[in-house]
């Protein structure tokens, strides 16, 4: 990679939209009491996050990581590799919190966050 190597900076509007799609994504946890809507809300910060590491990995002009003659400017592959990482992981944890949701659902009938705590208080 050649030290006069421009970074790729998209128009500020995708970053509006990933800014967007992250404060959505954190209302959705904070203000609904509905397990599986925390879980989607984790999932939509969990996505703007992905986007923001996507843009931010570009480089402006490079291409694959290949040896070739005449390409003196490559793209680093490492932000795409970690977020495929992110992505399967994510996937995982997502698997694992609905399946909690479910035996939540089983163990107390409701997967109302304020039903729980009443549950509980009661018991």
């Amino acid at each position: 990679m050649s030290l006069e190597t421009e970074f790729y900076f998209p128009s500020l509007g995708l970053y509006w939209i990933i800014i967007v799609l992250m404060m959505i994504g954190f209302y959705i946890v904070i203000a609904h009491g509905n397990l599986v809507k925390k879980i989607v809300g984790l999932n939509v910060f969990q996505v703007s996050v992905f986007l923001l590491f996507i843009t931010m990995g570009k480089v402006l002009g490079g291409t694959a990581p290949i040896l070739k003659e005449g390409v003196s400017t490559y793209s680093n592959p490492l932000p795409h590799v970690l977020i495929l990482t992110a992505i399967v992981v994510g996937v995982a944890t997502t698997a694992l919190g609905l399946a909690l949701v479910v035996r939540v659902r089983e163990a107390f009938g409701t997967v109302e966050e304020d039903d729980i705590c009443a549950l509980e208080n009661d018991a």
